[in-house]
């Protein structure tokens, strides 16, 4: 039994095999082409492997347990995944359309899940800018020797350190009161910090500048942009395993602990991760792929991408990990040392009596010979393994845990620059996406006058974007910005991306696809796409849904702030948010996951009044 809803017209409004091979034979049409395979192929690598892969995934490892968290990611990348990736490759390189056009054409009341995708792009666009923003300030301040953040500033009198710099440390001081002056809530927004409103302006410039023609601009960009990384991150590979303690970092990483693998948030957390992986449901990928030949082999694509994203994710984590490795060991090192400077000093031991390598020995010594005297001593614990797995999340990783190594490193301000080219070429790359996902939408909604050259559809949009960035330029940006991340890619690409597959496999129907496929690469899919599209990939995505809204909705909302005048300081504080940020939390995760019924609801009304309206004109007078 095969079950397929009704969906009256859709002969009429899908071009027939034929169109769509006249329409790939004509050289001047509407829709631009890329210009090789490798340019489509690095375009969507670029956009698929972006500043996540750097500290979203280390940081999901480091709270699950090392290698624990490799192995439900790569088991959904092959359930969840890469099916749901063929899905959107191949219904673009079918349909010709974006992801408005696409979902139109398949039904017109499935028009809300292309709208759905464009306000996620936009939302994750703009705080994604934002990031690329604080990049550019870092990249702008990585050309001095020393750098900035190595030491605290003078106060204003220049007889001390400022104080607020000394009680925590030099990195996060620079990021948190120099980069951003953060305000201590997110109902305090201080006013805007024009320094960032500066890397604010240059970020969507150098976006506008590459987009400026679609992918005709940026199918040139992502030469550098997505192969760079590439390059920087071996660079930083070779350099990373030569540090101390870096070996103990990457065998942290690929030593699972197997108790994770039991804990369901481990695998909601890796099946999420996945939908950020692949930048799936966003709609970029659905506009990238109709501009390829009809006859691309969109499934040797979607194996390809899957490939090189599960090892990137990997690859990049490696390199995190030498680096995490050696930011403990160091500070490991320094523990030890105070603890043998401080029994020295109690036992009044001459200098070098105890090292590092007799430390343990000498400690368990004195602590069966003088326990109350050591347990006066206030001895740090020294524990490398929490060290190692002490989570510093997103931001933190690439501007704290990353500056703070690179100043220990000789030579610090060429690893500097290098590294912040990386992270900007990262977050460039996966801007082309985001902002296709945007543009095409508003082309095929009728937004913006038709008339309009791609030029000025780009230059609006970017402006726009950028006067709305301006939130995250106040001193609560951080505050606004780890919202953004926390709620707008997350339900609602859970959402879309169960849509999607509802739409394909019971609306426009599964046999109708695979008959596509078959047309345009050859072959039917084999048995393993038919069960992961039918029965598997759905499931696995309606199961990380409701867990997820049960999790969330069973915590409290709470955010991490920087407070110089907490108890804790320089620990960040934990503090509930206002109430006023449920109305904020539903637009961005709220109105993005209902855009599909509202859109169908509204279309509904619109057709019956429509029809009412008819059948009165038509009707005899009396």
């Amino acid at each position: 039994m095969r079950l397929v809803f009704p969906n009256p017209g859709l002969d009429q409004r899908i071009p027939t095999y034929e169109d769509i091979e006249r329409m790939d034979k004509e050289e001047a049409g509407e829709r631009p082409k890329w210009d090789n395979k490798a340019q489509y192929i690095l375009t969507c690598v670029g956009f698929c492997i972006g500043i996540g892969n750097v500290w979203r995934f280390p940081y999901l490892c480091q709270s699950h347990g090392g290698g624990a968290f490799l192995i439900p990611y790569l088991i959904l990348l092959v359930l969840e995944g890469m099916p749901l990736l063929l899905m959107e490759f191949g219904i673009g390189q079918r349909l010709r359309k974006g992801s408005v056009g696409v979902w139109r054409a398949i039904n017109p009341y499935l028009t809300g899940i292309g709208i759905a995708s464009m306000l996620v792009s936009l939302l994750i666009g703009l705080y994604y800018n934002t990031l690329i923003a604080w990049i550019m300030w870092y990249l702008f301040n990585s050309f001095q020797n020393p750098l900035p953040w190595t030491q605290c500033p003078l106060n204003e009198n220049g007889t001390e350190f400022v104080s607020e710099c000394q009680r925590s440390s030099t990195v996060d001081y620079y990021f948190y009161r120099v980069t951003l002056n953060s305000s201590t809530s997110i109902d305090d927004s201080g006013g805007i910090h024009w320094p960032i409103v500066l890397c604010l302006l240059s970020a969507w410039t150098v976006i506008f500048i590459c987009y400026i023609r679609g992918i005709s601009t940026s199918g040139k960009a992502v030469y550098v942009t997505a192969i760079l990384p590439y390059i920087v991150l071996a660079i930083f590979l070779i350099r990373g395993l030569t540090l101390k303690g870096a070996m103990n970092g990457v065998k942290f990483l690929f030593t699972p602990d197997v108790d994770e693998l039991i804990n369901p948030t481990t695998w909601l957390d890796a099946g999420a991760q996945v939908f950020y992986a692949f930048s799936l449901a966003w709609g970029g990928l659905i506009s990238f792929s109709s501009y390829n030949p009809v006859h691309n082999n969109c499934m040797q694509d979607a194996v390809i991408l899957s490939a090189i994203t599960g090892l990137t994710s990997i690859y990049a984590a490696t390199v995190t990990y030498t680096i995490i490795g050696f930011r403990a060991t160091d500070r490991y090192d320094n523990c030890i040392s105070d603890n043998i400077v401080t029994l020295s000093n109690a036992f009044e031991l001459p200098e070098g009596s105890i090292t590092a390598s007799n430390y343990e020995a000498a400690l368990i010594y004195y602590n069966t010979s003088n326990p109350n005297t050591v347990l006066g001593l206030d001895l740090k614990i020294c524990d490398m393994q929490k060290l190692l797995s002490e989570g510093v999340e997103g931001t933190g990783l690439a501007f704290i845990v990353f500056t703070e190594a690179i100043t220990k490193m000789p030579g610090s301000p060429i690893w500097s620059v290098l590294f912040f080219v990386m992270l900007l070429c990262l977050g460039l790359s996966t801007l082309f996406g985001n902002i296709e996902g945007v543009v095409v939408p508003l082309r095929d909604l009728n937004v913006l006058p038709k008339k309009w050259p791609q030029e000025a559809v780009t230059g609006v949009t970017c402006l726009v974007a950028f006067i709305i960035c301006l939130l995250f330029a106040q001193n609560s940006g951080v505050y606004w910005v780890t919202l953004f991340d926390n709620f707008a890619g997350s339900v609602p690409l859970l959402t879309i991306g169960l849509c999607e597959m509802i739409a394909v496999v019971y609306i426009y129907g599964i046999d109708r696809f695979n008959e596509d496929l078959k047309f345009m690469i050859g072959h039917r899919p084999s048995i393993f796409w038919q069960v992961s599209w039918r029965f598997i990939s759905p499931l696995i995505v309606l199961v990380i849904l409701v867990f997820y809204l049960v999790t969330q909705t069973q915590k409290k909302l709470t955010y991490l702030v920087w407070d110089p005048n907490s108890e804790k300081f320089p620990t960040m504080a934990s503090v509930p948010y206002p109430s006023w940020i449920n109305a904020v939390v539903f637009l961005l995760a709220g109105i993005p996951s209902l855009a599909v019924p509202l859109y169908a609801l509204c279309r509904l009304v619109f057709v019956y009044c429509k029809k009412k309206r008819v059948s009165e004109q038509k009707s005899p007078l009396p």
